[in-house]
């Protein structure tokens, strides 16, 4: 719920600017996490590592017991996608969720669910997949945005009142009045 927060925090921030660039990248971020996901289980097909509760069954178990596998962290893969694809778009509300994402990991081996190398695993291949995920889904999703941005239910969600394009030197389209 935390991380949903932080999409609709940096969306606001994005929409408040015109950002039809900032916006595409957070539509991705909130798909990201599925795509990280698929990844990691591809992953547990390859690699079925217990858990460290199964492993090691004198440690005391702070989270409800699965059978999955351990590695990588599902939890980390989920949460470090949110977190770089918020980052990609706005550094200071993606080092909020970078900061809520370890936090995460952390808490995960705390409860014994998963060794420190599931949740690192998970965070880096989670960044990667959002890094390489925006490189191709943001540019035709903000020409999307750009084009469909003249239509009032459209530019209400995907910036200001309907208006004019514009792309800023730095390659952004802007949406104004």
């Amino acid at each position: 719920m935390a991380f949903a927060g932080l999409l609709v925090w940096a969306w606001v921030r994005a929409r408040r600017v015109g950002d039809l660039r900032g916006q595409a990248g957070l539509l991705w971020a909130g798909l990201a996490p599925l795509v990280a996901l698929l990844v990691g289980i591809a992953i547990h097909v390859f690699i079925d590592r217990p858990r460290p509760y199964a492993a090691l069954p004198h440690i005391e178990v702070l989270v409800a017991r699965t059978t999955d596998g351990s590695f990588p962290s599902d939890h980390s893969l989920a949460v470090g996608a949110v977190a770089a694809g918020i980052w990609l778009v706005d550094r200071t509300v993606g080092g909020v969720a970078f900061v809520l994402a370890i936090l995460m990991a952390v808490t995960r081996v705390y409860a014994g669910a998963h060794y420190p190398s599931d949740v690192v695993a998970g965070l880096l291949i989670s960044a990667a997949v959002a890094v390489a995920g925006a490189r191709l889904v943001r540019p035709p999703v903000e020409r999307l945005l750009g084009s469909v941005s003249r239509v009032p239910l459209v530019a209400l969600l995907a910036g200001r009142a309907t208006g004019h394009r514009q792309t800023a030197p730095d390659g952004h389209v802007r949406v104004g009045p």
